[in-house]
């Protein structure tokens, strides 16, 4: 991305990646979620996190991957909204898994963190659910250009084409999975969920504290660090690309969009240009 996360230099897009795959019963124990008496009380619903561009239609949730406190703030501000669509940085391909994951009884869902939380709210309000982020064909062709534009040598070009074929691969093995999901009783879990020092047990305020913290920590290493020019490359036209879908997602009324942290602003100001 490089996300909450995810080391600047990083050539993954995708904080979820893992050449792991691992199949778990949907019933494994997690901790229940404490109660909260109200929403309006809740520390995890942070405003600081949130970007409402009602001229556009769009909402769009800032997230830590994989974080109790994200996946809290994009499920209940999907329920608060009541959208028509819910916009999930994830390639399309990569959405039906997380809509299987979704499906589960359980709220939140086991797998798939924010996402596949965003996916159940959407659900219960009859939402449709897209992916907006990379591989697409408008990303690829996109790419090129910024490639051409930004005069970029052989061996960044050379880079950029390998995390791209990482992250296409990955985004297969997703749909892959969901197809077996679909045909049998098992939920593959694609990636390795994120490690955090807190989960669902903990109180709210704990929740939301270290969600903060986490997202101090990568914007202190992102103002410290250049992304190598190849990610650079490939963020900044994924932005583009997750902007200019939700633009056109306009006509089909309000929506809804969970994605990254490190990418809402950015995002944000291309959909309000």
């Amino acid at each position: 991305m490089p996300s909450p996360n995810d080391s600047p230099e990083s050539n993954d897009d995708h904080p979820h990646e893992s050449n792991d795959e691992r199949t778990r019963d949907a019933n494994d124990e997690r901790p229940s979620e404490p109660a909260v008496e109200s929403a309006a009380d809740d520390p995890r619903m942070n405003d600081e996190y949130v970007r409402r561009l009602p001229d556009e239609g769009v909402t769009l949730v800032g997230v830590v991957h994989d974080h109790p406190a994200s996946v809290h703030r994009a499920r209940e501000v999907v329920r608060e909204r009541d959208p028509a669509v819910v916009a999930l940085e994830s390639p399309p391909l990569a959405v039906p898994l997380y809509e299987t994951y979704a499906r589960e009884s359980r709220t939140p869902p086991t797998f798939g963190g924010e996402m596949s939380a965003a996916a159940q709210a959407a659900h219960e309000c009859d939402a449709d659910v897209v992916g907006i982020d990379g591989p697409t064909a408008d990303f690829f062709a996109r790419l090129a250009r910024n490639c051409r534009s930004a005069g970029a040598s052989l061996g960044t070009l050379r880079r950029v084409a390998a995390g791209v074929t990482s992250v296409t691969r990955h985004a297969l093995t997703c749909r892959v999975a969901a197809a077996v999901a679909d045909r049998t009783a098992l939920r593959v879990e694609v990636d390795d969920p994120v490690a955090h020092d807190c989960d669902w047990s903990d109180p709210p305020a704990v929740q939301a504290d270290d969600e903060r913290a986490q997202a101090r920590r990568s914007q202190s290493l992102l103002r410290a660090f250049d992304p190598p020019r190849p990610v650079r490359l490939r963020d900044e036209t994924r932005e583009e690309c997750m902007a200019e879908k939700l633009s056109a997602l306009r006509d089909e009324g309000e929506t809804v969009a969970i994605v990254g942290l490190d990418h809402l602003d950015s995002v944000t100001e291309q959909v309000a240009e």
